[in-house]
């Protein structure tokens, strides 16, 4: 099943109905928000508000692990999540798309990680998932291509259809938040080769992993980095940009659905064969 993470209203995309709403307590706590399942076209979705339908958990207290663990419980094998960024390179203007296909992390207290050794949560289950963590193994995944590159691919597709500006790769770098960059900071993330900055797309992205589904992530250009901008950075003028983009943004995710194939041509799901200790 496909789950969409991002801002709450995604399930009000037009042709998809609505079957039930589900808040699922898992192991590593509450999630932010009930996982909304939906249909389009005879495909099942699912929907996940980052930071809750009120916008309550600040960047550095979103449960993470608990919002994909909650999306893992419905079925959820794919991931496309949906984020606000600020341009660092100075070709990534307002309004623009960017398909990350790396990330810095520069995150100080998140819980990145599901594998705890033998601190490990115990959950319930029997699949690789489940084993590893019961039995308290050490996990090494590999990284080098943390996006997956068939749902990569196809987003490329769609905007490029849609002509829509975007940019078809772009380094992410996470900071822990929730104030925004000083003008120093950005200027440290562009020498070390960032393209745009957020503070929710690590650890999701990497928890993601750890579980096999499928991620990519689709970022917004909402306004230059400090430094950059020649005034005072606000949320303001993040949640204006994200309100003119959303009709955009939804008629890219209902495309998405409609052409994602249920075969998958990558190697996300292989991620733990060789990473146990």
């Amino acid at each position: 099943m496909l789950g969409f993470i991002g801002g709450s209203g995604l399930y009000e995309i037009e042709g998809l109905s609505v079957l039930e709403e589900k808040f699922i307590k898992t192991p590593f706590g509450d999630p932010s928000s009930p996982v909304v399942l939906g249909e389009l076209e005879g495909r099942k979705l699912a929907f996940l508000a980052r930071h809750g339908r009120d916008h309550s958990y600040p960047p550095h207290l979103v449960p993470y692990r608990a919002n994909l663990w909650a999306l893992r419980e419905v079925g959820v094998d794919r991931v496309l999540a949906v984020s606000a960024v600020g341009g660092i390179n100075k070709l990534f203007n307002p309004g623009d798309f960017v398909i990350i296909d790396s990330f810095l992390d520069f995150t100080k207290r998140r819980k990145s990680t599901f594998y705890e050794g033998k601190f490990s949560v115990k959950v319930e289950g029997s699949d690789k998932v489940a084993r590893l963590l019961n039995s308290g193994k050490v996990v090494h995944i590999d990284v080098s291509e943390p996006y997956c590159p068939q749902m990569r691919m196809l987003l490329m597709e769609i905007l490029q259809e849609k002509g829509l500006r975007y940019h078809p790769a772009g380094v992410y770098a996470c900071t822990e938040g929730p104030r925004f960059e000083t003008p120093a900071e950005i200027k440290a993330l562009s020498a070390l080769g960032a393209d745009v900055v957020g503070m929710t797309g690590y650890p999701e992205v990497v928890l993601a992993r750890e579980l096999t589904m499928c991620y990519t992530s689709l970022c917004v250009v909402a306004n230059p980095a400090a430094g950059i901008s020649s005034g005072r950075l606000t949320s303001d003028e993040v949640l204006e940009l994200m309100a003119e983009k959303e009709a955009q943004i939804k008629e890219v995710l209902k495309e998405f659905a409609r052409r994602l194939p249920e075969e998958k041509t990558c190697g996300c799901s292989e991620v733990l064969e060789g990473a146990e200790v």
